[in-house]
C-alpha cells in the first residue's frame, strides 16, 4: 500500500509541473521580484497601443488579426527571451482569455512548466491604476 501512494504522488508532482498558473496582479509582481518572472504581452499591437503595456514587460505577439498563429514561431522568440528554463513565464492579454489558451498550449501541449498567465488580463491592473509603458508604433496612434 505504501508503494501505491508513493507512486501517487510522484505522479501528482509530475501533472503539476505541466499545469497552467492563474495567478493575480499581487501573485505576478511577488514573482517578478523574487523570481525573475519573464512577462509576456501576447496581445496586438493595436491594442498596446490603444492601452500601454504592463512595465518591463516583453511584447510578444501570439495571434494575428485572423486568429492565427505560428506556435513553434513564437515558441522560438519566447525561448531567446527566458534566462534559463526554469525562469517563471507570465503571459498577459486583455481579459485573460487568450493567455489562458496560449499557457494552455505551452503546458499541456508542448510539456513546459512554470508557465503563467496574469487573470482576467490587463484590464485590473489599469483599472487599479497602475501604470503603464506606452508603444505607439508606426500610424497607430496612442490614446491619451
Amino acid at each position: 500500500m505504501n508503494k501505491l501512494l508513493f507512486l501517487l504522488i510522484i505522479y501528482s508532482q509530475f501533472l503539476s509541473a505541466n499545469e497552467l498558473g492563474a495567478i493575480d496582479i499581487p501573485q505576478m509582481l511577488d514573482m517578478k521580484n523574487r523570481q525573475n518572472a519573464l512577462i509576456i504581452d501576447i496581445r496586438t499591437e493595436k491594442e498596446w497601443a490603444e492601452t500601454g503595456t504592463i512595465p518591463h514587460s516583453v511584447r510578444l505577439q501570439f495571434f494575428d488579426s485572423r486568429g492565427s498563429y505560428d506556435a513553434e514561431q513564437w515558441l522560438s522568440e519566447m525561448e531567446k527571451l527566458r534566462t534559463s528554463p526554469n525562469q517563471p513565464v507570465v503571459l498577459v492579454c486583455r481579459s485573460g482569455n487568450r493567455s489562458e489558451k496560449v499557457g494552455n498550449l505551452l503546458t499541456q501541449k508542448l510539456g513546459l512548466d512554470n508557465i503563467n498567465h496574469l487573470q482576467n488580463g490587463i484590464q485590473p491592473w489599469i483599472q487599479a491604476g497602475y501604470a503603464t509603458t506606452q508603444h505607439c508604433p508606426g500610424l497607430l496612434a496612442c490614446k491619451q
